[in-house]
């Protein structure tokens, strides 16, 4: 039995290592499409001067993103390979700290892109949604910011929390208060993974309700054309925008069932569904800013072009 014993060690090492090579190629991904994403505007913004609503939520969407994706993987990393490393108390707050802030500012900033999208395209005649639609530009960088207040606020809440969490059990390990701990520590536990849920929720609302009323009003359209018989030169852009929020829709219902089971099973030893959900939540930042990049016909265009030169220079070699 003790011959056993250094293959099993072995054969974990080897998950681990393929689990976070998987990673690494998709975070290296999603981070090389943010980076193009957010390279093309901000030659955009030089040029111009100035960037419009849409192109202002998908600067800060990718800047997110690359963030997001960076420090998920730092902490994937050390965690695996020098967990000794997170035991230093301000290396494990920084990382965290950081990783929470940047994974909120994708979620709400990303939300916030689908309700712009449902603003500026669904057409419907109440005053509230015509308030909206007349003053969504002026508003958008205050949205920004509140995502971004949002987002500092609740990775200071859960930072804070978790220390003082690791405080109450370092400072009560004692057998006699094992009971007491356990409550304590369920305390501790609870009103964070409340106030990550009800924050997942609302943002996952946003996005439902968005999607929902630019479908509503992209079918009225259509057929308000049908029986009038008459084209509509914008048309092929609401269709482009339908399939963007329609495939976003989809995947973040899918990003918020992992979100969910991730803080279901967070607080339980990692097994395969943990990886699955990592995997997954690492490979939605970058394939969703693509699809976001062939949406957008400017953005589409630059990538065909920067793919044809590395196409012509590849054939000249």
């Amino acid at each position: 039995m003790e011959d056993s014993l250094p293959p099993q060690q072995s054969n974990v090492t080897a998950y681990g290592a393929t689990t976070l090579a998987i990673i690494t190629l998709e975070v290296v991904l999603g981070m090389w499409i943010n980076a193009f994403l957010v390279c093309v505007l901000c030659i955009a913004w030089v040029k111009k001067k100035t960037l419009n609503s849409n192109e202002k939520i998908l600067l800060l969407l990718g800047c997110s993103r690359i963030s997001s994706l960076f420090f998920t993987w730092i902490y994937r990393f050390l965690s695996m390979f020098y967990p000794h490393i997170l035991l230093v108390q301000t290396i494990s707050l920084l990382v965290r700290s950081l990783g929470t802030f940047f994974n909120y500012s994708n979620l709400w900033v990303s939300a916030c892109l689908c309700g712009f999208y449902c603003i500026k395209i669904a057409n419907f005649r109440n005053s509230f949604f015509m308030y909206l639609k007349v003053n969504v530009d002026r508003m958008v960088p205050w949205l920004l910011l509140g995502s971004e207040i949002v987002a500092l606020a609740i990775s200071i809440i859960l930072s804070d929390r978790a220390e003082t969490r690791k405080r109450s059990n370092d400072t009560s390990t004692s057998q006699e208060n094992f009971w007491e701990v356990t409550i304590r520590k369920d305390k501790h536990l609870f009103s964070p993974l409340l106030l990550s849920g009800v924050l997942f929720a609302a943002s996952f609302l946003v996005v439902i309700f968005s999607a929902v009323f630019l479908l509503f009003s992209l079918w009225r359209h259509k057929c308000t054309m049908q029986t009038s018989s008459m084209k509509d030169l914008s048309m092929d852009a609401h269709i482009r925008a339908m399939k963007s929020v329609l495939s976003f829709l989809v995947m973040y219902s899918i990003n918020f069932v992992c979100l969910v089971l991730r803080i279901i099973y967070g607080t339980k030893k990692e097994n395969i569904m943990t990886l699955l959900i990592y995997m997954y939540l690492c490979a939605f930042p970058g394939v969703h800013s693509l699809i976001l990049i062939f949406s957008n016909p400017k953005l589409e265009e630059a990538l065909l072009k920067i793919m044809f030169c590395v196409k012509c220079e590849f054939f000249i070699k």
